[in-house]
């Protein structure tokens, strides 16, 4: 992600745990991300999450990358409270990767959920996202 994504370079996201269906990433406080009420700016917090996704659709589909390319399809995101202090997004595949490629390798274009949950140092959820994948063939 890092060497594909420059952004998550810039913005700083570490990767903590990396599975076919779970990634758990970590964005360290930054003043310089802080919007009006000192919490993390919206754009940055849907940031993590995203990467967070991405992550995770690179890891269940990394074999498919020769003939299909992962693009975000749509994305939802539910703000819980102010994000403040360093924030963790715990992204979940939300489909059977196994039913994602039968899809793919059937002639269509396959789309998967995946589920992000945003939490502060303290644990407490500050924001749900769901992002909707596609796997779109290579020409």
């Amino acid at each position: 992600m890092k060497a594909t994504v420059p952004w998550v370079n810039t913005a700083g996201i570490q990767f903590k745990e990396i599975t076919a269906t779970r990634v758990v990433t970590v964005l360290p406080d930054n003043p310089a991300n802080h919007n009006h009420v000192g919490g993390a700016h919206a754009a940055v917090a849907f940031g993590l999450a995203e990467t967070a996704s991405g992550a995770v659709a690179l890891a269940s589909f990394s074999e498919q990358m020769a003939k299909a390319t992962p693009l975000v399809k749509r994305s939802e995101i539910n703000y819980k409270k102010v994000a403040t202090g360093d924030l963790t997004a715990e992204a979940v595949l939300g489909r059977a990767a196994d039913e994602v490629v039968a899809e793919l390798d059937g002639g269509t274009r396959p789309e998967f959920p995946v589920n992000v949950t945003i939490r502060n140092a303290g644990g407490e959820t500050t924001a749900e996202v769901t992002v909707i994948w596609t796997l779109r063939p290579n020409r």
